[in-house]
């Protein structure tokens, strides 16, 4: 039998992903570059998820119980976002309040790079809320010929 766990990826200010222009793909835009890893936290609660899953398991009465904590790194898990956070202040962030490109308000990103954090939680109806919102934003915005 198997029991796993998922946790939370603090928002680390050194974690990023920035375009290559260098490095092209095959129609000739930048690659995407991720700069980011697994933290002292996030390590602490792995082994947090295994002690207590251990614990669980014995007092339910199972026996040679043993815990095992495999490779791991981002994108490993479900979930992964943050990577067009959301911010007042373009030089911190790529998106405004409305979900939009600070530089090109035509475009609205809804999915999960907009969030910097989602605990360990399905966080879809968040992206449905979210997405509802940007597209009421859109038409009304289109509508005042704003884009």
């Amino acid at each position: 039998m198997g029991i796993g766990g998922f946790g939370e990826v603090l928002p680390y200010e050194d974690n990023r992903m920035t375009l290559d222009y260098d490095k092209l793909d095959g129609w000739g835009l930048p690659t995407v570059t991720f700069d980011a890893d697994l933290q002292e936290n996030e390590f602490a609660m792995r082994k947090d998820m295994q002690e207590s899953a251990v614990e669980m398991l014995e007092k339910a009465g199972f026996r040679d119980v043993k815990g095992h904590d495999g490779p791991t790194g981002l994108g490993l898990g479900i979930h992964e976002m943050g990577t067009a956070r959301m911010g007042r202040d373009r030089k911190t962030s790529v998106l405004n309040g409305n979900n939009q490109l600070h530089d090109v308000p035509n475009v609205y990103v809804t999915d999960g790079a907009f969030m910097t954090s989602a605990a360990c939680v399905n966080p879809s109806l968040t992206y449905m809320a979210f997405t509802a919102r940007a597209a009421d934003h859109a038409v009304k915005e289109l509508k005042k010929g704003n884009i």
